[in-house]
């Protein structure tokens, strides 16, 4: 979720440091936002925008990078860090736009049962016909897409790792929930919603991962690798959240919800690293003291890119 209004002070800074970040002397890019209508099959009615980089591999990596409540995919373009980033390293991005309402206005489809079901009908079967779009006009590699998005757009980069794990290789939520929190339309606004209202939903290990298991029946492939972002001051969705993601997330991988590893590789920035048994990282939690409903702000969307293998020169 993300209430409408102008951008935040953090934001806006975030988007002045990011853009001198990327900036190199006498570099001109003549790529810019463009819109793709006919992609394929599109029940959400989306709108779709891709951001193709000047330089890039033959293969591309995906990003899929999607915006909070009242937002739209240009706006999430001039507004976060993606694009600057694809123009250092070479992936292509992909901006939706949701159209669907549920007590704020375009936000990502969560908590229709069609939602909740690979192939159902909803939002997530017309990103997976963007991506796929992407793949047979620009040659995307389908071992390298991956799913990023801030409130509305974090819970949607949940839904799309548990119902899409053969597209997605790893994703990186920002205020998100976990998958399934929402139980319908009504549940969606905060004030009444039993997932994000009165301190945020509570269930067991067990029973968020449950809910994984069930948007795939039978799945026994390799499960995208998860990022998770929240700030310790929100209130808008409960930092509490973030640790049911967490739960979520280690109970589908069969790990310990004991961190492997904690740090602060930034002021503010508290770390903790769930691996496996080689000692990969497959859950990475971030708690980010002070930050209210903001996310991401400077550097966070480098981190995620970092996470997703995809930090190389173009």
């Amino acid at each position: 979720m993300k209430i409408r209004g102008s951008l935040p002070l953090v934001a806006v800074v975030s988007l002045l440091v990011g853009g001198l970040a990327v900036a190199t002397p006498g570099s001109a890019s003549a790529a810019s936002l463009t819109e793709v209508t006919n992609f394929g099959n599109n029940p959400g009615r989306m709108r779709m925008h891709v951001y193709v980089p000047d330089t890039r591999p033959t293969n591309p990596g995906i990003v899929v990078a999607m915006h909070g409540c009242g937002g739209s995919g240009p706006g999430f373009y001039s507004g976060s860090e993606f694009a600057s980033l694809s123009n250092r390293h070479g992936f292509i991005v992909i901006y939706p736009s949701a159209q669907q309402q549920a007590g704020f206005g375009n936000c990502f489809d969560t908590w229709s049962e069609a939602a909740k079901r690979r192939d159902g009908g909803s939002d997530s079967v017309s990103i997976v016909s963007m991506v796929r779009h992407v793949q047979q006009q620009y040659g995307g590699d389908p071992a390298k897409v991956f799913a990023t998005g801030s409130s509305s757009g974090g819970m949607m980069t949940n839904q799309m790792l548990a119902l899409y794990p053969d597209v997605f290789k790893a994703g990186a939520a920002f205020m998100g929930v976990p998958f399934n929190c929402f139980a319908n339309a009504a549940d969606y606004p905060p004030g009444s919603s039993r997932c994000t209202g009165s301190g945020g939903a509570n269930r067991t290990p067990q029973q968020w991962g449950d809910a994984v298991r069930q948007a795939y029946p039978g799945y026994s492939g390799t499960r995208p690798r998860v990022q998770l972002w929240h700030g310790t001051g929100d209130t808008l969705v409960p930092y509490s959240l973030l640790q049911e993601e967490i739960e979520q997330w280690t109970n589908v991988f069969g790990l310990s919800q004991t961190p492997s590893s904690t740090d602060t590789p930034q002021n503010n920035w508290n770390r903790r690293r769930y691996n496996d048994s080689s000692g990969t990282t497959l859950v990475e939690a971030y708690s980010i003291q002070g930050a209210g409903h903001s996310l991401p702000s400077s550097g966070m969307a480098a981190q995620a890119i970092a996470f997703f293998g995809l930090d190389r020169p173009a």
